[in-house]
């Protein structure tokens, strides 16, 4: 793209030193300075910790070709003169929402990708990855790396796009009302899923309802001809498909005509058939085999066989921080990327099933963004991790405490609580046994992997 055309889609000033900008173009987008190449457009983002404005010049230094940066921005941080020759500034009120237009507009430059969003409360990425591996067994398939969701991240990712991608599979994350509606204008989704609609952000947004609302906003630039990808079952199974402009398809065990049941095969997954013919899938749970369930539908909307999804769920292996599986002297159970009280309940359900040799030692963080509801939520965290089949129980953070009172009368347990990540170290590795399994859970902010590795003392 040149940056003559980005500045008019964007409706932004372009400000360059000289004739040398007719022409002139990028050729990626970042917004991060230490990730800058040469050639690339470097978007100056404000943000709670740094703003972006004073890494400009360190993104000239790398090699980038120009910069989006905010005309309210220009003198506070000295860039009023750093357009020269051969680097552009264009100037814009809001560099996050130039940032969106110009992915919107950089998709229409590819008519024929089949556009596909993917969101919900929990399993967006791992339906994500295996719809992706499912659709690119057959077809040219580009998606967002790891979880870059946001309404940066999901921007940025468009600009991978290439002649000859036959399919982009998105991922759409949500921290605020509004995000997925803001999300769905860029990427203007011809097939949407939602995984599931829970208690994510619900404290933040004011309850299940309304995480569910936002939700459906990835239908909002539906016109009529695309399709909805809807659970068959859940609370809000029916809300969701209230409105939809479009076609709408089920999954689930029901609904998924194709899918023939499924043996659990503990921590190790489970044993998938297929169109009548069986494959071994690695991701362990229940909420695995509908996140597998959710990624065939999309993948069969795409149009690729039932032996490309077949290949992708033999191939799939747990995400990191996701129920990761760690084998050594001890097992460890890597589920601690994020946490709120569905996906708490499926780890522990999950562990509390398994069949194993050694002791359960289940090491729980806060889980964050629960509103006035968080006590009550860690209150009731505390009466299941007392129902469990846990020998030793290991609580993390402030919120917690609630949940180590209702677990006072678990004589059976042992139940240790604190605020102190070193500390916390230092208990659950003297604690470890040969062939115990241990369940790691709970909210990104608590970072529990930091008590990684667990060794046998």
């Amino acid at each position: 793209m040149s940056f003559r055309e980005a500045a008019v889609v964007a409706g932004m000033e372009l400000l360059s030193g000289g004739e040398a900008v007719d022409g002139f173009g990028f050729d990626s987008v970042c917004a991060d300075s230490r990730q800058v190449r040469p050639g690339a457009l470097f978007v100056a983002l404000g943000g709670e910790r740094s703003d972006g404005h004073g890494f400009v010049r360190d993104a000239l230094k790398a090699g980038a070709a120009g910069a989006i940066v905010e005309k309210s921005k220009l003198a506070a941080f000295g860039l009023s003169d750093a357009a020269r020759r051969d680097f552009v500034l264009l100037a814009a009120c809001d560099s996050l929402a130039a940032l969106q237009r110009l992915a919107a507009v950089y998709l229409d430059k590819f008519p024929n990708l089949l556009r596909i969003g993917i969101t919900g409360s929990s399993g967006k990425t791992t339906t994500k990855e295996l719809a992706a591996a499912m659709i690119g067994f057959e077809r040219s398939v580009v998606f967002n790396e790891g979880n870059l969701n946001s309404d940066i991240g999901l921007p940025l990712s468009l600009f991978r796009v290439r002649e000859g991608h036959e399919a982009g599979v998105f991922e759409m994350g949500m921290n605020r009302k509004g995000e997925i509606a803001e999300l769905s204008a860029v990427l203007r989704p011809q097939i949407a899923l939602i995984t599931n609609a829970g208690s994510a952000h619900a404290g933040m947004l004011g309850g299940e309802r309304e995480v569910a609302l936002q939700k459906m906003a990835v239908f909002s630039c539906f016109t009529g001809e695309e399709l909805a990808v809807l659970p068959e079952e859940g609370a809000f199974a029916d809300f969701l498909a209230e409105g939809v402009n479009g076609n709408i398809v089920r999954f689930g065990r029901t609904a998924s005509t194709k899918f023939g049941g499924a043996e659990s095969r503990g921590l190790s997954g489970s044993v998938l058939l297929w169109e009548g013919k069986a494959v071994n899938f690695a991701l362990p749970g229940e909420y695995n085999v509908m996140n597998a369930l959710a990624a065939a539908a999309v993948a069969e909307a795409a149009g690729v066989s039932g032996e490309a999804v077949r290949a992708a769920l033999a191939a799939a292996r747990p995400l990191p921080g996701r129920g990761e599986l760690v084998v050594g002297g001890v097992t460890v159970v890597n589920d601690c990327y994020n946490a709120n009280p569905d996906s708490m309940e499926k780890a522990i359900s999950l562990c509390d099933g398994a069949a194993l040799r050694g002791r359960r030692v289940y090491v729980i963080a806060s889980m964050l963004e629960l509103g006035d509801d968080s006590e009550r939520a860690h209150e009731k965290l505390g009466e299941r991790l007392a129902r469990s089949k846990a020998d030793l129980i290991f609580l993390f953070g402030e919120e917690t405490k609630a949940a180590r009172e209702k677990l006072c009368c678990a004589k059976d347990k042992f139940v240790f609580h604190t605020n102190d990540i070193e500390e916390l170290k230092v208990k659950v590795r003297e604690s470890a046994r040969e062939g115990d399994t241990f369940l790691l859970k709970g909210s990104r902010t608590c970072a529990l992997e930091r008590i990684m590795p667990v060794h046998v003392c």
